[in-house]
């Protein structure tokens, strides 16, 4: 038996806090380990298990079927069947589960306040879905451009126009186009790695205009950490 959204059930094996707070209730269906991960990585569109697995190096696969398991069950995701003509499945995130993606970026924005935060290296979906969370419109003020993002075989479109950013899957025409792996940019985006060290060292690319492509990584400032008591 698997929990759906309405059902009211609950598999018998799945944990609860037996609390009618809906934050409570929320946490029994996605606060499993790794659950919200997954979601994560969807946000970015459906994928693979395979997929999923590489941008998840720390979950075995016996945690992740599992996981997908859960979270189909309560509704949030759903399995789709692989273009033609691969066979197969991936799976993709229900409209309910895309709902979580607001979740995500304020847990992201307050977990960056951590002073206890250990570095590690991050995934596509952190990449992009960490520019969404931190962009901020003061910062962009006066800006009205379009700004193409490469990241291995992913292309992004990012919009930036009254202050607010519009960042999607996909390719495009675009005012300065930033090529390099996650890590680079991730570091040059939000981890204070010079846009010209980047370029020498030849990690990154920049094509088209170069003031708009440095006025662009200075958008995400990342919020003061918090002093521990």
């Amino acid at each position: 038996m698997t929990t759906r959204r309405g059902s009211g059930a609950r598999s018998p094996e799945r944990r609860s806090y037996e609390d009618g707070c809906a934050a409570a209730h929320a946490l029994d269906l996605i606060g499993e380990r790794w659950a919200l991960l997954v979601v994560r990585e969807l946000l970015l569109g459906p994928r693979r298990f395979t997929d999923l697995k590489t941008t998840l190096p720390g979950i075995s696969a016996t945690v992740l079927t599992q996981r997908l398991i859960d979270l189909e069950g309560i509704g949030v995701l759903r399995r789709e069947p692989l273009p033609a003509p691969a066979s197969g499945s991936m799976y993709a995130l229900t409209p309910w589960g895309h709902e979580l993606e607001p979740v995500l970026m304020q847990l992201g924005r307050w977990g960056a306040q951590s002073p206890f935060k250990p570095p590690a290296p991050i995934s596509l979906a952190t990449l992009i879905t960490a520019q969404r969370t931190m962009f901020s419109a003061p910062a962009a003020a006066g800006i009205e451009a379009t700004v193409a993002l490469h990241v291995g075989r992913e292309q992004f479109t990012a919009r930036v126009v009254e202050g607010t950013l519009e960042l999607h899957p996909g390719s495009g025409p675009a005012d300065v186009t930033l090529s390099g792996d996650v890590a680079t940019l991730g570091g040059v985006i939000f981890g204070g790695l010079p846009l010209e060290t980047a370029e020498a060292d030849g990690l990154l690319r920049v094509q088209g205009d170069r003031d708009l492509a440095a006025r662009y990584v200075t958008l995400f400032p990342l919020p003061p950490t918090i002093a521990p008591s």
